[in-house]
């Protein structure tokens, strides 16, 4: 067992979370790029040094013009392993300064991951780097430990419905007793990035941007000013009314000529965050609103699992941040579910009770990093060292099916 503190790695669509295990926020975060030349590319002799050529994280990004770009991980899952494993070598020496040997490793899975992936996890994890041990945890069972500081969580269970939605992908997924109901998940192929893209659009369908910097730009006005509406026709009227009021400017100098411009931030306010709600408004290959989506795959679970799923509906990720999204997310989810009640009591003739069901949607302070918090909770319990943890001499002597499965800290 290592005496040294747990590292929790948490590597999304977008960004990774990595930082050491007891502290409130990650110690890093940096975006999920790779950037490095494929081996064509530098013809000639070779040095034995080609494998060292490449960056991550905004180092990636600033090399760009000169080093390929890419993105390891797809809508959640690794795509493209030899560059995920450069990724994690440079995250635990460049960034964490770390020996491997000396650590146990909690990294978080999306859900519905193929054993095939836990396997290829580990073989990296103990063949290259060493780990002193490992443990795979899914997302949405991190995203409920990291609730339990909100006060609307009435105590420390592992049951509920995570909404998590970060740059790439929205997930809907019901735990039970720590147990993902994997039948019943749902996504939706609308994340940050859409909103993103969104915004930059209609900003720049009006004003002249910079393109090198158009980006950049859309994602700050739309962390910093972005919030859903109650209602979308009734804040379109009332921006009509007194535009001023809703209008927000952002001033900056483009790299190319250097010269000052300035850009307004006007309807995408509202209507970035409204694809949530109202996703044709985006794409016309997914329609189907969220709340309705989260209705749907609580009606999926067994019967016995649905009133606690509608009863803790825990949101997770940066898109998951905008002002008044869970209040107007609870209100719509509570009118599906009650309305359905209401159905049922009228065609029964009222055999079936007229009652009333309770929706909450935990909104809390660690929302924006949620899995990761609620990965660096877990690695300080005693049972993670103890009985949860995959361990070198447990590869050696098991092979890497060992992290097939991964068991799960059982609090109720």
């Amino acid at each position: 067992m290592s005496s040294k503190p747990a590292i929790v790695i948490d590597v999304g669509t977008g960004f990774t979370k990595m930082g050491y295990a007891g502290t409130d926020e990650p110690s890093y975060l940096i975006p999920t790029t790779f950037a490095g030349n494929p081996p064509e590319a530098k013809p000639g002799k070779k040095h034995g040094l080609e494998d060292l050529d490449f960056f991550i994280g905004q180092e990636a990004i600033a090399k760009q013009k000169s080093y390929g770009l890419s993105y390891p991980v797809r809508h959640g899952l690794i795509e493209n392993w030899d560059q995920m494993e450069k990724f994690w070598s440079q995250s635990l020496f460049q960034y964490l300064h770390c020996d491997p040997e000396e650590h146990n490793f909690l990294l978080t899975e999306p859900p519905l991951n193929t054993p095939e992936n836990r396997e290829q996890t580990a073989e990296i994890w103990f063949e290259t780097f060493n780990a002193g041990g490992i443990y795979i945890a899914v997302q949405a069972v991190l995203a409920l430990c990291a609730s339990w500081t909100s006060k609307k969580s009435a105590s420390r269970q592992l049951t509920g419905t995570v909404i998590d939605s970060g740059d790439g992908v929205t997930h809907v997924i019901p735990v039970s007793d720590g147990a993902v109901i994997a039948s019943a998940i749902k996504h939706i192929p609308i994340a940050g990035r859409d909103f993103t893209n969104f915004t930059m659009n209609m900003m720049r369908g009006r004003e002249k941007m910079p393109t090198a910097d158009a980006l950049q730009i859309a994602m700050r006005m739309k962390e910093r000013h972005a919030y859903v509406c109650k209602d979308l026709k009734r804040e379109i009227l009332a921006f009509d009314a007194s535009p001023v009021d809703y209008i927000k400017l952002y001033t900056g100098m483009d790299r190319v000529n250097m010269k000052t411009f300035e850009v307004e931030m006007g309807y995408e306010r509202f209507m970035a965050p409204e694809i949530f709600f109202n996703p044709a408004i985006y794409s016309g290959d997914f329609v189907t609103p969220l709340p309705d989506l989260v209705d749907q795959t609580i009606q999926a679970c067994p019967i016995d699992c649905r009133k606690p799923l509608y009863n803790n509906i825990v949101l997770s990720g940066g898109s998951t941040m905008f002002q008044n999204f869970s209040k107007r997310l609870q209100r719509d989810i509570k009118k599906l579910a009650n309305d359905r009640i209401k159905y049922s009591h009228e065609v029964s003739g009222g055999r079936i009770p007229l009652a009333e069901l309770d929706v909450n949607v935990v909104s809390h302070k660690k929302q924006r990093y949620a899995v990761w918090y609620g990965g660096s909770l877990l690695s300080t319990t005693p049972e993670f060292g103890t009985g949860m943890v995959h361990t070198r001499e447990d590869y050696l002597e098991y092979g890497p099916s060992i992290c097939r499965h991964n068991p799960v800290l059982g609090l109720n």
